[in-house]
């Protein structure tokens, strides 16, 4: 028996000594699996949360946050005392005690647990919240919690209780988006920190457990329950006063979320988050406190947003009177055509059922480039369609300046007499072709009638707006005028090859028809690249492209990009000159004469496409730029109503250029080396008689002027 025993014995031993070796094998196995799914905590030191990325104008005024937390890191100093004492005295009043977890409070959990067979009741320190907000899921499940409670200690040992207080109070989420308690207090009460009240603050610590549940807005009266609980565990813990308590107990509670005001350059933020997103990634745009530098003025943005959709109401009611139809202006918003929201090719889509103009407006600096504003339509909240930056339009007569400087550079000047004579152009199926007309001018009316009747022919007879040809005049005169037959016969002359090379040189990308027909702008141009090709003439001939952002930064302060100043030479200095010379003209004389009452040096152009779908206005000094335009949505014409023309374009355009203006010095376009000025007569275009009256002191390169009087 002895023996059996003692073999007994051993194996009982043996048995014992391997259980024990698997269980010590499995509770490595296990530890190293709990061990192995949490960070090293001094990560903790270098953790950053999401924080918001702020967008600054010209004058550093912020203008715009992009944000998917509402988030910001306050020191600890900066948040409200009672904030702080009702945290600890609401979710862990043993916080300046313990080591990161608490005992009783685990037991207590775990009690509740096995009583209601639910993993409910949290128990967690603020420690163990935070450990969990930053690290780990919210999943309830025994890993997890031992898992939080080792970092949990962790932490404690790394970091001082103000320390994860203060990171604690950064990091919780309080509902409607908003994480840390600078967030939640804009979100809830419209309100920097330092100004909430104790009644306030307790609302906010009240939200933490269940901020959907909690919410004022929401659930008003279980608001207000739950934040006189924390109030009252706040005076029991004597962290207030009676009166105190009295008083917070008696404040009301928030009734409606702060109204968001509708800020301007919205459309402007949107371009830029197009430029950013696709080189930084969505991550870092969002989420890695980026300071973003632009170059708009915010408040000449405003300005013009005001102004613009003013003037457009005025004209939408103008259109409705002559259709016969009678309107709300409080009801124009939810009338509004809603054109698709973001894609970059996206087509607009309107309602028909009551005319709405829409419209767009741009400036921009003319030596640097610079957008100062970019208004892409009456309302961002009603359409996101970018049409100063999306939208294809035809430029109308805003086009013609490129056809002038092909001129200029063939060798004609501001004097050269042109052609204001009715052409007729023919199609013979593989070029188009003007018609000899040595024969008198009445006979192109009878010389077109066999070209209409066959099949193989296409026949264009252009006119000037109005009906009416002078004959010949000066190349001045046509601009001024805006006449359609010196255009026209212009780019017959010079070759629409010849025009385009000067688009292209100038900025243009658009596709251009090799036709005489772009001499009217009939191809279709971007706001924003017509408004930079255009200014290049201003710019003595060096283009510049827009731009948008000055400079990026990360939130430490160091500098990610930086714009650089890229200037191309595209055209002479004189020849710059002369045209935009002839361009004053047209601001003074001619078809947008109303930008005279700026009583400044404004060079310009007006365009008004056929049927009056589309009316602009292209003007700039010798600093500034600007592009305004209007029309429908859904390219028809409402003329029957209203006849608009791009000289009205031009009233709203000079409207608010004169608010943009005011602080501008009032200087002419700077003359280069190699002009030189004569008096000449306005009609022949020759040198001025002594006796002639209405004599016109022009412009010319020097050795061009006219000889003959």
């Amino acid at each position: 028996m002895s023996r059996k025993r003692f073999l007994f014995s051993k194996l009982f031993i043996f048995a014992a000594l391997t259980g024990l070796f698997v269980f010590i094998i499995l509770t490595a196995v296990f530890m190293r699996y709990v061990f192995s799914g949490m960070p090293p905590v001094y990560e903790m030191e270098e953790y950053t949360p999401s924080l918001t990325t702020k967008v600054y104008d010209r004058n550093n005024q912020l203008i715009h946050e992009f944000s998917i937390e509402k988030r910001s890191m306050v020191p600890l100093e900066d948040i409200p005392v009672d904030l702080q004492n009702a945290v600890v005295a609401m979710e862990d009043r043993d916080f300046f005690k313990h080591a990161g977890f608490s005992i009783r409070g685990i037991v207590r959990a775990l009690l509740h647990d096995l009583l209601t067979g639910r993993a409910k009741q949290g128990a967690s320190t603020l420690t163990q919240q935070l450990s969990r907000g930053v690290f780990l899921t919210q999943e309830k499940k025994l890993i997890r919690k031992l898992r939080e409670i080792i970092l949990a200690i962790q932490i404690e040992h790394q970091f001082s209780k103000r320390e994860i207080l203060q990171l604690y109070l950064n990091e919780i989420y309080l509902g409607s988006g908003a994480y840390g308690v600078k967030a939640a207090a804009k979100k809830y009460f419209d309100k920097d920190l330092a100004d909430l009240t104790t009644g306030e603050a307790a609302l906010l610590v009240g939200l933490i457990p269940a901020p959907g549940r909690y919410n004022p807005f929401a659930n008003p009266e279980v608001s207000r329950q739950r934040r006189n609980l924390v109030l009252d565990v706040m005076y029991e813990q004597d962290y207030i006063s009676r009166e105190e308590l009295d008083k917070a107990k008696a404040e009301p509670l928030p009734d409606k979320p702060p109204v968001a005001d509708k800020k301007p350059g919205q459309y402007f933020i949107e371009y830029i988050r197009r430029i950013l997103e696709p080189k930084y990634g969505m991550d870092v745009l969002w989420k890695a406190g980026l300071n973003i530098y632009t170059t708009l003025d915010i408040n000449e943005q405003a300005l013009a947003e005001e102004i613009m959709n003013k003037k457009l109401q005025e004209y939408d009611e103008q259109v409705a009177k002559g259709l016969g139809i009678e309107i709300d202006p409080n009801d124009a918003e939810a009338d509004a055509p809603n054109p698709n929201e973001s894609e970059e090719n996206e087509t607009p889509e309107a309602k028909t059922e009551y005319p709405r103009l829409q419209g767009a407006f741009m400036v921009r600096d003319v030596k640097t480039g610079a957008v100062r504003v970019l208004v892409g339509g009456r309302g961002f909240d009603e359409s996101k369609f970018n049409r100063a930056t999306q939208a294809k339009r035809q430029p109308g007569s805003s086009f013609k300046p490129y056809v002038w400087m092909a001129a200029l550079q063939k060798g004609y000047t501001p004097a050269t007499l042109v052609k204001d004579l009715p052409t007729m152009f023919y199609y013979d199926g593989k070029n188009w072709r003007t018609f000899d007309e040595n024969a008198d001018l009445y006979s192109l009316d009878l010389a077109k009638q066999p070209f209409i009747a066959s099949r193989d022919f296409n026949v264009w007879v252009p006119q000037n707006y109005g009906g009416k040809a002078e004959g010949w005049v000066t190349l001045r005169k046509g601009l001024e005028k805006s006449k359609n037959l010196v255009a026209v016969n212009l780019i017959d002359a010079v070759t629409p090859k010849a025009v385009i090379q000067v688009a292209r040189k100038a900025g243009l990308t658009a596709k251009l028809p090799n036709v005489p027909a772009l001499a009217l702008g009939v191809s279709v141009v971007q706001m924003d690249e017509h408004l930079a090709a255009l200014t290049t003439f201003a710019n003595g001939g060096i283009h510049t492209d827009n731009y948008y952002i000055e400079r990026v930064e990360d939130a430490n302060g160091r500098v990610l990009e930086q714009h650089v100043p890229l200037e191309e030479a595209a055209f002479s200095p004189q020849h710059s000159y002369l045209l935009i010379n002839m361009m004053k003209g047209v601001t003074q004389r001619g078809s947008g004469a109303y930008v005279a009452r700026l009583g400044r040096n404004i060079a310009g152009k007006t365009g008004t496409t056929q049927s009056h779908r589309d009316m602009w206005f292209v003007g700039m000094s010798p600093y500034t730029a600007a592009a305004a335009w209007m029309g429908y949505d859904d390219d028809t014409s409402h003329e029957n109503g209203a006849r608009f023309t791009g000289s009205t374009t031009a009233r709203w355009w000079t409207e608010i250029m004169e608010q943009i203006l005011k602080d501008e010095p009032n200087d002419d376009f700077a003359v280069p080396e190699g002009i030189s000025f004569s008096y000449i007569n306005p009609v022949t275009g020759k040198l001025a008689m002594p006796t002639d009256r209405n004599k016109f002191l022009e412009a010319f390169i020097t050795g061009t002027e006219p000889e003959s009087f």
